[in-house]
Order: structure tokens, then C-alpha cells, then sequence
């Protein structure tokens, strides 16, 4: 099994991307990733406002899949998750919705162990992992890794773990792969701007659905389907995962728009994804017995 190594990133999702993997279509691999800092922070005397933010969320790859054209999907099945031995969260002023009432930087270093993290003696938070950034190249301009789009990207997503398939769009030939930013733990909306920001790897199974497309991420669990939305603002991103979740009922069940849009609102829930990268992603979730238990694709 291919093990791909941390050594190669980038820092923006580009269409002009040049992979430096490659997988085949079906292949599992390990992806090891550094933290979102990119190992800046090794001690509590290493603040955020003293480390070098453009490169931060590194994203490791990119990895091309081999036979991935404009016309088809990725389907990218997250089987496991390990974490090193501790991890960083950081506050700065400015940093998270409440960054205002932050006066001096102050860094916080906190073992992982036993799939627990030491929060303090007296905190002791069972782990949630999950990927922050995964995503492919964009159709257009580059973006930054640390920011989400419908490529993908920064999403900050929690249910994007292990046991979850993401669903995504494929805008360049071989669809350029890239993964970074795991967190041990962290809740939905990321408030104070971090989660609990580890290095680590992932493993991953990567297939393509030959000819359908969409047209922004996707998620799916054992019991739910997500839409994901990124927009400029919380109204933008609301009306998008929406739009994109009634498609999925009017196709799924064959009903007109009316009634599809009627189901949702009786059936399906708006989670926020995070609040703190400029732009506002958000999820509408899905139970799958409102689908007749139906995969996604």
C-alpha cells in the first residue's frame, strides 16, 4: 500500500496544479499530513502572530487519480485517522468570533493518548477526528488552502471522518487530490478559530463515478446525505445546500419542486461546518430513510 508523504504540498488549489502522485482508480493509501501550522508551533513559547501564516493548511499532494476527467466524480471513502502524540490550539487576537476580547497571543500544547485528549488535568475530551481540508483543483483562479470553495478545501467540516465518503466535483483532468489540517477534536463552527490542530495521517480509498457530475462537495454516512456549501455569506451558503439537497429529493423520489421542498423542511436539519475563514460553510443533512435508504450515487 502506498504511504504518501508529507514532503510534498502546496499552499494554493490551482488548475494549473502538477501532480507529484498517483493512484489508480479503487486504490487505498495512507496520506501523512503536518499540522495546520505546517510544524511552526513546537512549544507553548511559539505564538501564532510569530509563525509564517501563508503557509499554513498545507495541503499534501497533489495526488492525480488515474482514468479522473471533467466528467466524472470523485468518491473519496475515509477508512481511519491517526493522530501524533499531541496537538496545538492556539488564541491571538482577532482569531475566532470572539477574537475581540483577545489582548495577547497564548499557545496551548495538549497530548493525545489512549484516544483521549488532555485537555488539563481535569478535561479529558474523548477524540472526533476529522479532515479539514481535502479537495481537488478548482475550475478557475487558485485558492489558498485555507480557504473552502466548491472544490472543496478549508471546509472544516466534523462529519468529514472516519466512515464518511466525500463526494467531489472534478474540474481538471486527473482531479488533483490534495489533504491537510486534521483535528483531534473539534465542534461545528470552529468558534475560536482552531480545533485541536494535530499532524498525523488518514487512510483513504479513491473511486471515480465515470460520467455523472456535480457540481460542489458531497457527504455521505451509513445514515445521512450532506450538501456542503461555501458562500460569502450565511444567507448565500443556506440557499445553496438547500437548493442542492431539493434536487436530490426531486431526483431521488421523483417529486416536483413544491413537495421536494416541502419534505426537506420536515425532514432535514442546517448544521454550520465554520464561521472563521472569511466565507461561511454550511450543511444541510439528509436521514437516509427519507431517500428509501438509497446511496447518494
Amino acid at each position: 500500500m502506498q504511504i504518501l508523504s508529507k514532503n510534498n504540498v502546496i499552499y494554493h488549489f490551482s488548475p494549473d496544479d502538477k501532480p507529484v502522485y498517483f493512484v489508480k482508480d479503487g486504490e487505498t493509501f495512507w496520506v501523512e499530513t503536518d499540522d495546520c501550522y505546517s510544524g511552526q508551533i513546537k512549544t507553548e513559547h511559539d505564538l501564532r502572530p510569530n509563525i509564517d501564516i501563508s503557509i499554513m493548511d498545507a495541503a499534501v499532494g497533489p495526488i492525480a487519480i488515474e482514468g479522473a476527467t471533467t466528467n466524472d466524480i470523485l468518491k473519496v471513502e475515509i477508512l481511519d485517522i491517526e493522530f501524533d502524540n499531541h496537538g496545538v490550539m492556539v488564541t491571538s487576537p482577532g482569531l475566532g468570533v470572539l477574537g475581540d476580547k483577545i489582548s495577547e497571543a497564548d499557545t496551548k500544547i495538549i497530548p493525545i493518548k489512549d484516544n483521549k485528549a488532555y485537555f488539563s488535568k481535569n478535561i479529558i475530551l474523548p477524540l472526533t477526528p476529522m479532515i479539514g481540508v481535502i479537495g481537488v483543483s478548482p475550475k478557475n483562479d487558485p485558492i489558498h488552502c485555507a480557504k473552502p470553495g466548491d472544490h472543496g478545501g478549508n471546509m472544516d467540516t466534523k462529519i468529514i471522518t472516519i466512515g464518511s465518503t466525500v463526494y467531489l466535483p472534478i474540474f481538471q483532468d486527473g482531479a488533483n487530490l490534495s489533504v491537510a489540517d486534521l483535528h483531534a477534536c473539534m465542534g461545528d463552527g470552529e468558534l475560536s478559530g482552531v480545533g485541536l490542530e494535530t499532524a498525523g495521517r488518514v487512510k483513504l480509498k479513491v473511486e471515480l463515478i465515470k460520467n455523472r457530475t456535480i457540481n460542489m462537495p458531497k457527504v455521505e454516512r451509513d445514515d445521512c446525505i450532506y450538501t456542503i456549501a461555501t458562500r460569502d455569506t450565511i444567507d448565500e451558503a443556506i440557499k445553496t445546500a438547500v437548493a442542492e439537497m431539493v434536487e436530490i429529493l426531486e431526483e431521488k423520489l421523483n417529486l416536483d419542486f413544491q413537495d421536494a421542498y416541502r419534505l426537506l423542511s420536515a425532514t432535514c436539519d442546517i448544521q454550520i461546518s465554520q464561521v472563521v475563514n472569511g466565507v461561511f460553510t454550511l450543511r444541510v443533512k439528509c436521514p437516509k430513510y427519507v431517500i428509501n435508504n438509497e446511496n447518494l450515487f
